[in-house]
Formats: structure tokens, sequence, C-alpha cells
């Protein structure tokens, strides 16, 4: 295909469906299933309201079980598509496809390698879920890229218009030989994108992504930056989140004004077996007509989602019990990967 007019969407453009992979005992998860399952319930109730929803799961037994819990949430099941294939976990914004696209409307599914956030984790399957994805005949005729060269989709966001943000923390990381010019030159060329922006400080204790950016700051429409902030000078966070909101506040958009930033509320500290949970309400999703927002039973919940819906205007704003996720270090943007509108075969 001529891809000279490829680019990376913004999440807020229209979406086919949205991708999750149902969690079950050969994942992480094992030790606490039934309660993350109310989430993936949850969530596929909410996301199919709004759209499809591609659902991969392992095995015949575990689609009937995922089957019969969304149902019984209210999900629209005839908005669902299951995909039996084999993987290693269930964080698919991170193993799933980046989908690029050009002004005719063809689809290149970009698919990075996957190293399990730089070796923390096995990840030989989930590697090789795109290309079981292409296989199975979800995409349709779009083209597929493989890149050797390590990146999950939680690391990168977009404004759709050629600017990708991302973090030095996490990508240091994953690449330590590599300078941040050898690493623009490949972003460049693996995303299509004319700018990168860089983010040199922002972290949440009990992410072990090494602070992928969609737990941090988020694009919105019209020029905007979402982002979490720390107002409690006492948390270990504060110094390093204040920070990070000074570097928001200094990026300017491609035609040289600054964006309007949306500082989001600070959970309560999350405390589970001596550790501190990641609890980011950075982690939204957005899905046609609606924002869909994680909420851990905190204080703060509501004012984080109001704050949100307000960043993204004229979307419905659906909150998320996401307090089980944050367990295994992620939360809802983690687990979903939106597919754009026309990709879905």
């Amino acid at each position: 295909m001529n891809d000279s007019t490829l680019r990376l969407p913004a999440e807020w453009e229209p979406q086919a469906a949205v991708l999750i992979a149902w969690p079950h005992a050969g994942t992480d998860w094992a030790d606490r299933l039934a309660s993350v399952e109310t989430t993936y319930a949850a969530l596929s109730a909410a996301v199919t309201r709004f759209e499809s929803l591609v659902i991969v799961v392992p095995d015949a037994t575990v689609r009937v079980h995922a089957e019969r819990l969304i149902r019984e949430a209210g999900a629209r099941l005839e908005r669902i598509r299951f995909v039996e294939l084999p993987y290693d976990d269930t964080w698919l914004r991170d193993s799933g496809p980046i989908t690029l696209r050009d002004d005719a409307g063809r689809f290149q599914l970009t698919d990075f390698r996957f190293t399990g956030w730089g070796g923390k984790f096995g990840a030989e399957q989930d590697d090789a879920l795109i290309a079981g994805l292409v296989d199975a005949g979800v995409f349709g005729q779009a083209a597929h890229r493989r890149i050797d060269w390590a990146l999950e989709g939680g690391g990168i966001e977009s404004d759709g218009s050629g600017t990708v943000l991302t973090t030095w923390r996490c990508l240091n990381q994953r690449h330590p030989e590599q300078s941040r010019e050898d690493m623009n030159a490949i972003l460049r060329d693996g995303l299509h994108a004319s700018r990168i922006l860089w983010l040199d400080y922002g972290y949440l204790e009990g992410d072990d992504t090494d602070a992928h950016i969609d737990t941090l700051a988020r694009f919105a429409p019209g020029d905007r930056i979402v982002y979490q902030a720390c107002d409690d000078a006492s948390d270990p966070h504060f110094d390093e989140l204040q920070r990070m909101g000074s570097e928001l506040a200094a990026l300017r958009t491609a035609d040289g004004r600054p964006y309007a930033l949306h500082p989001l509320p600070w959970a309560r500290p999350i405390i589970d077996e001596g550790r501190r949970l990641a609890a980011s309400y950075a982690n939204y999703l957005i899905v046609n007509g609606a924002v869909l927002v994680p909420a851990y039973g905190d204080a703060a919940d509501d004012e984080a989602a109001r704050i949100i819906g307000e960043a993204h205007p004229g979307r419905e704003v659906v909150q998320v019990p996401c307090r089980p996720l944050i367990w295994q270090n992620g939360s809802l943007h983690c687990i979903t990967m939106q597919l754009p509108a026309g990709l879905v075969g």
C-alpha cells in the first residue's frame, strides 16, 4: 500500500470495536479471577452500549463461561465477537495492534515487539497475538507490519495529527543503548509521526510498565491534555507529578500554543498485601459517544469522572469499577485496545 498518508488516529476518532482478552485460570489473574471478571463483565456491558467488542478467549470452555457473565451483566451479545487464540495475559493495550490508517481508509497493523515490559514477564504468546488475529481474519485486508523494536501501546499517546507523546523513563528502560534522537527516528518511522514530545518526570508506585504515558497524561480533543496530578504534599509522588505538570505546561501544540490542561484528582493510597497499587484516573477509555472512566471506590471517583467528561465534551461518562485491575498494576485503558472504524472485517 502507498503509506505516504498513513497516520496514527486519535482515540476519540470513530471506532469499529474495542479489543480485549478474557482473564482465565492460566493467566496471572488466577488468584482473584472471580473479582476481576466482574470488571471485565461490566466493561463488556459498557462498551457494547456504544459499539462492538472483540473478545479473545483461549478455548470454548472460557468462551461459554465469559458469555454467561457478560449476559448477566447486561451486555449486547449481538455486538460481541469471540476469537480463540492463546495468550499469556490480558493487557491488550500493550500486546494488541497499533493501527495506522491512510486517507483512503486503508489500514496498517503496526506490530512492535512485545517483551513483557522489558522482560519482567513471559510474553511469547502475547507477542504473537497480532499475527494470530490477522490469521483469524479479524482485520479484513489490513496490511501487517512487524517492527522488531520493543514498544507498547500504553507507552504512546497520539493527537491524530502527527504528534506523539511518550515518556523517557519507559523507552530508556526498553532501549538503554539508544539516544533520544535514535528513538525519535524509529517512532517517526513506525508511527508516521511528525513530532515526538517527551516527558522526563512522572511515575506511579506499583506500576511495572516503567511509566507508561497512559497512566500519566492523555491527549483530548481541542488541544487538551488530561493528566494525573497529586495535591498531597506528604505523598511520595508529589514532587515528581508536580514536575510532570510543569513539563506539560511547557509543551506547545504544532502551531505554537500551550495545551489546555485538565489535572485529575488524587485517589487515597490503596494498599494491598503490603504494597501500594497504582490507581490512576488517567487510564480511561474513549469509545463512540462515551468515555469509560475507572472507579476505585474512592471519594475522588466522581470528580475525576466530571473532569474527564469536561475534557471530552459531548460524550456520556460511564464509570467502570476497576479496583480489581490495579492488583495486577494496570487499569481500564491497559486492558483494552480500540480498533478504528472500518478496520474489523
